[in-house]
């Protein structure tokens, strides 16, 4: 497997892919090792991904620079990633010990020994697949592998092919802190590795990327019973209502468009504007969209860099032509960029829904922008959707915010912001956006199974 740096097609290191064979290998090393490591004191585990949490901060800039030259981010952007990973972690170690606990939901009898006593446990599911995203793999990787493994589970981990050496470095970090060998184990290749980790026997599949890779997964796994989850697409949709102040609205989801080229799941991808304040918007967005930088990646100025994947450039130039082709009209960008792989961010008024930039995801520096008379139509555009990953309104009046976001049918819904994670909330998905939650409490839980004990005394 090659891995080739995107800003100027280098060679960056060659890696030999695990076949079959060396995935069930691995396979059978981690479930030695699950039981042991599951019974080592949770303040063991607490430490050793505390461990793993400092090295992250005190390698950040080797690992920025990775990042950077292995997908294109640009390094303030890489750099901000790593940043957030204390905050993020902090959370997990905080919140594990109160979700392990065990439920005491009954007690018939009084003293020490209750005549009857029902309790409900907390067991981890086993070995899990972690079979992970390239655009920000910090964050997606250490969603599921951080408190896969402060629960108790073995954790074989498969990085996107574009950040395999990003993902084995988080291996390797994870190693060095104290997590044992083949409690974590890291699995290269891509999709032909990814299928046969998901057909080794595992007791858990964890997935974040596409739709469509998705519901193979969910296909091929369905006959044994193991759990599920996925984490897929977005076409995330935000209204700018007419009380806003359009300025401050417009460089907010400029940004939330563009941040990362676009390559986030949870990246602005339709824009709704109330028709009062649309020409006022859309000259403030156009404008902010035109100072962002498109650069080279390893420069701090840059915004914009290339495309993760260079395939995708075709997917924006016939989203472009669609949209052009159904009345659309382009006012900034809408073409490649002079430098390799980049696409020149993209602005197009009068979208409409039966655009295909308005229906599939485009995980690029791209954006569709449609004029509505009022809050129903808004609620009605952002609704037609195969996705429902997240959702935005952008208003003066809070109430009138949450009213229009009560109607729309998404996992996270936001209120003058966009483009936000928090390690509070959980992060979830509905219909074609996937299944399952990580983050929070939920995210937590979802690496644990339950075990409910029945005491009677004697």
């Amino acid at each position: 497997m090659k891995i080739i740096n995107p800003a100027n097609d280098q060679l960056l290191k060659e890696l030999p892919e695990d076949d079959a064979a060396a995935v069930a290998a691995k396979v059978a090393r981690a479930r030695a090792a699950q039981p042991v490591w599951a019974a080592t004191p949770l303040d063991e585990r607490l430490a050793a991904i505390t461990r793993f949490r400092d090295l992250l901060g005190a390698r950040k800039e080797e690992l920025a620079l990775l990042l950077t030259r292995e997908m294109g981010k640009p390094i303030t952007q890489a750099r901000n990633e790593l940043a957030a990973m204390p905050g993020r972690l902090d959370f997990f170690l905080r919140e594990t010990a109160s979700v392990l606990g065990d439920d005491a939901v009954y007690r018939e009898g009084d003293g020490a020994m209750p005549k009857l006593e029902e309790i409900i446990a907390h067991e981890p599911l086993g070995v899990v697949a972690n079979v992970s995203a390239w655009n920000y793999p910090y964050f997606v990787g250490s969603n599921v592998f951080v408190p896969a493994l402060l629960t108790g589970n073995a954790v074989l981990y498969k990085p996107s092919e574009l950040t395999t050496l990003t993902g084995l470095r988080m291996v390797e970090l994870l190693h060095e802190a104290g997590v044992p060998i083949d409690a974590v184990i890291a699995v290269v290749g891509g999709g032909a590795t990814g299928a046969a980790l998901i057909g080794a026997g595992v007791d858990g599949v964890f997935f974040t990327g596409s739709y469509a890779t998705g519901k193979r997964i969910a296909a091929a796994v369905a006959d044994r019973m193991i759990k599920v989850q996925l984490e897929l697409g977005g076409k995330d949709p935000t209204y700018v209502c007419d009380d806003v102040d359009v300025r401050a609205a417009a460089e907010s989801l400029a940004d939330g468009a563009m941040y990362n080229a676009g390559q986030s799941c949870c990246s602005v991808e339709r824009l709704y504007v109330h028709a009062r304040i649309a020409p006022a918007f859309i000259d403030a967005f156009v404008a902010t969209v035109g100072g962002f930088v498109v650069g080279d990646p390893e420069d701090p100025k840059t915004y914009i860099g290339p495309l993760a994947r260079h395939d995708q450039l075709a997917v924006l130039e016939a989203q472009v032509a669609d949209a052009i082709a159904k009345g659309g009209r382009v006012l900034c960008g809408g073409k490649r960029g002079a430098r390799a792989g980049t696409f020149e961010p993209t602005v197009i008024v009068d979208a409409r829904n039966d655009m295909r930039l308005m229906r599939e995801e485009s995980f690029g520096p791209i954006i569709g922008i449609a004029t509505v008379d009022g809050d129903n139509e808004a609620v009605r555009l952002m609704n037609d959707t195969e996705y429902g990953l997240t959702a935005g309104v952008y208003a003066a009046d809070r109430a009138r915010a949450q009213a229009i976001l009560r109607r729309v049918d998404a996992g996270s819904v936001y209120w003058n912001c966009c483009d936000r994670v928090s390690p509070r909330l959980p992060w979830t998905g509905r219909r074609h956006s996937g299944m399952g939650s990580t983050l929070s409490t939920h995210g937590i839980r979802t690496f644990l199974q339950p075990k409910a004990w029945h005491l009677r005394a004697p």
